[in-house]
């Protein structure tokens, strides 16, 4: 991604501080580009640090700036606070949080466990609220203006079968955004979230197109995916100046995919037992060289 992909003048975000949990991979290493871009210093945190480490370096050596990697698991709120006192300490209050970091996998509901539950609802629902919360408390302790910006699905609309524990937990980051764009507003901190349509990346196709293939959004009046300018142009938006009257917001981005088809998996209603069993097993070697690269260098 170049400025050219931007819509915004060079500089816009200068002397600005972000961080993006799941910030070295996927979206949220997207968003990042962006911020980085427009002139912010950028903090990427997540569970793993050579991927973060190689994303920052990757990023500062193609544009410059300063992008700095962070080790946090934020389902864990002692990282979280650790995490949060090193990046006030490096330069004071950040200027906008955006919760990105999150988890899922296709499965029917009747075959998951409560410790499947809450591999999602750990990151996505306790971990943003706690991540979003240490901030929070900072922000209004020191009477300073901020941004929240979460990364939700179309499905807090209408709810997703197949990726139940996620459909719960981003309906509850919908239900935070709503709630506390009323609570911390008049205190300066304002609250909105993106619900992307199909932007496919390596990870998220490998659990929720197990099957394999091409992950093209179906039936979609566009017939197209989403193109990862697009998403950071709005994720820069609602981060930067000029967008202070927008807040408590849940804006979709998936080319009509919602209106058309409901946006969800109800598809998968006619899979097999066969399919199923083929998608679980697609998962789990995903899942198993997740947990190689990110014990490498243990």
């Amino acid at each position: 991604m170049t400025l050219d992909d931007l819509m915004y003048k060079p500089g816009l975000l200068a002397g600005k501080r972000y961080l993006v949990t799941g910030g070295g991979s996927g979206l949220g290493r997207v968003m990042s580009e962006a911020l980085l871009l427009l002139g912010a210093e950028v903090y990427i945190c997540g569970r793993r640090e050579p991927l973060l480490e190689q994303t920052a370096a990757e990023l500062m050596a193609a544009h410059g700036g300063r992008v700095i990697p962070k080790a946090c698991d934020i389902r864990h709120e002692a990282q979280i606070g650790t995490m949060l006192d090193e990046i006030w300490a490096d330069g004071g209050a950040l200027d906008g949080l955006i919760n990105n970091a999150a988890g899922n996998f296709v499965s029917r509901t009747e075959d998951l466990s409560p410790r499947a539950f809450d591999a999602i609802s750990s990151i996505v629902f306790r971990g943003s609220f706690c991540m979003t919360l240490d901030c929070g408390k900072r922000w209004l302790a020191e009477g300073k203006s901020a941004s929240v910006l979460s990364i939700l699905t179309t499905w807090v609309w209408n709810g997703s079968p197949f990726t139940v524990p996620s459909a719960m937990s981003k309906a509850g980051l919908h239900a935070m955004t709503q709630s506390l764009a009323v609570e911390w507003a008049g205190r300066g901190i304002r609250f909105n979230a993106i619900a992307p349509g199909l932007f496919p990346t390596e990870g998220m196709s490998a659990r929720l197109n197990p099957g394999g293939g091409e992950h093209k959004a179906d039936r979609n009046p566009m017939d197209r995916n989403g193109r990862m300018p697009e998403l950071a142009n709005l994720a820069a938006f609602l981060m930067g100046p000029g967008s202070e009257y927008v807040n408590g917001q849940t804006i979709a981005i998936d080319g009509g995919q919602y209106q058309a088809t409901g946006g969800n998996f109800s598809r998968m209603a006619e899979w097999t037992d066969g399919d199923w069993r083929r998608a679980r097993e697609n998962i789990a070697e995903r899942d198993a060289k997740d947990r190689r690269q990110r014990h490498a260098n243990d």
